[in-house]
């Protein structure tokens, strides 16, 4: 059937649409349909989505700079499909832990390209991460780099950033905000020049530059430029990391900034404060992957006492967002658009705040309604869980009208797959 595409908000994929009969389209494929073949809930990823936006971002960068390079901050969505992706793409990768270094490299990033993060590596981490030849290595503390050191030996010096917090932070939730003096990551402003030092001077470890990161869910950008304004006396360094924090589009009230306008405030202001011809790293994760993705749930109940809830098949477990953060998202009947009836979507766990949308219009929302929640790409699948004995959703890829299963759904069988006793 012909399409539109001009009732959709922005927190949708690239290339979704309503066909004639109302039905959305994702990836040229039927949600509706989607949900009967592969159940509910369920994460629908638009691939041509994620190739599109890291094409732009390169694309950005390409523009403003010579020396550059996008990574996929991957703790947004650690999926071996999702890493192979953006491989593909030519973009690099950084990691913030062992297990996610292990998915990166099954996904087919080259270990030269990947960056390994954490305030807390594990000994065994840091090994890891030597043995697969990453090529960075982002410090976080002092304990780190005795801990790393140890780890190189007599072995060829380790490239190394080293994470410094610049004391400013951007308008977003709390705990997502890492650039404030007060946080558990970097080294603060008063630390750094012992710790820059410390580390110039270790035979094991080769500093080639700065690595920051204020936050999450930015969604202005003059932050952005106060924090590399506040690194700059700490000295003439080759490499800036400059962290992500794009904000994205939740629902079609929200107007993140575009991908160029964002690089071009972080190149720009790199070449005014820091000097031309840095080379220049950025952590796009979020905005990378969030609008790539909707999930789809089924109704289960509706339910009206002081308000209508309607309740579906998922929850708490594949979207923890709105529980920890208060997130807003938008939903609506995949085959229904529109509004009429105020509803409160919730989840089926048992927690009264297992609510997924707190305010929601819903078209005559009925039992067996197929409900769509976009942007859900960003630590929805990363943040899944087993609460209440919920196996956890499958990953659905789509493109071009064919659709393709590259994470299953978890059984019941799963859930005592580890027990030993």
């Amino acid at each position: 059937m012909p399409a539109t595409r001009t009732q959709l908000s922005q927190a949708y994929p690239i290339g979704s649409a309503i066909d004639a009969d109302g039905r959305l389209q994702l990836g040229g494929c039927d949600a509706v349909e989607l949900a009967r073949e592969f159940g509910t809930p369920a994460y629908i990823v638009a691939e041509d989505d994620l190739r599109a936006r890291a094409q732009t971002f390169v694309e950005a960068f390409r523009a403003r700079t010579k020396d550059f390079d996008v990574l996929f901050a991957s703790k947004a969505f650690p999926c071996t499909a999702i890493y192979r992706v953006l491989a593909e793409e030519g973009i690099a990768c950084d990691v913030a832990s062992g297990g996610e270094l292990a998915l990166a490299l099954r996904g087919g990033f080259d270990p030269a390209r990947i960056y390994l993060h954490g305030n807390a590596k594990s000994v065994d981490e840091l090994r890891f991460a030597r043995e697969s030849g990453v090529g960075h290595i982002v410090i976080d503390n002092a304990d780190e780099i005795e801990r790393l050191e140890a780890v190189v030996g007599d072995g060829p010096a380790q490239p190394v950033l080293l994470r410094v917090t610049p004391g400013v932070r951007g308008e977003t939730n709390d705990k997502i905000s890492t650039g404030q003096a007060d946080s558990k990551f970097g080294f603060s402003m008063v630390d750094a020049p012992a710790a820059i030092a410390r580390v110039q001077d270790s035979p094991q470890l080769d500093l080639v530059g700065l690595h920051m990161h204020i936050g999450s869910q930015i969604l202005e950008l003059d932050p952005f430029r106060r924090a590399i304004e506040a690194i700059a006396p700490l000295g003439d360094f080759g490499t800036y990391n400059l962290g992500g924090g794009l904000g994205v589009a939740y629902t079609s009230a929200q107007e993140p900034p575009r991908i160029a306008d964002y690089v071009a405030a972080k190149v720009d202001t790199v070449d005014r404060v820091l000097g031309p011809g840095k080379r220049i790293l950025d952590e796009p994760g979020r905005a990378l992957v969030a609008n790539s993705t909707v999930t789809l749930y089924t109704v289960q109940s509706v339910k009206r006492n002081v308000s209508t809830w309607v309740a579906v098949d998922g929850g708490m477990s594949d979207n923890l967002r709105p529980m920890l953060y208060g997130s807003v998202y938008e939903a609506q009947i995949a085959d229904r658009f529109g509004g009429g009836t105020r509803s409160r979507l919730t989840g089926k766990h048992c927690e009264s705040g297992d609510v997924i949308v707190r305010d929601v219009e819903l078209a005559d929302p009925r039992v067996g309604d197929v409900i769509v929640t976009p942007a859900t790409g960003a630590y929805g699948h990363a943040m899944a869980n087993n609460y209440n004995g919920v196996p956890r959703p499958p990953v659905i890829m789509v493109a071009h009208g064919d659709a393709r299963v590259v994470v299953r759904r978890e059984t019941y069988d799963d859930l005592t797959a580890r027990d030993v006793d």
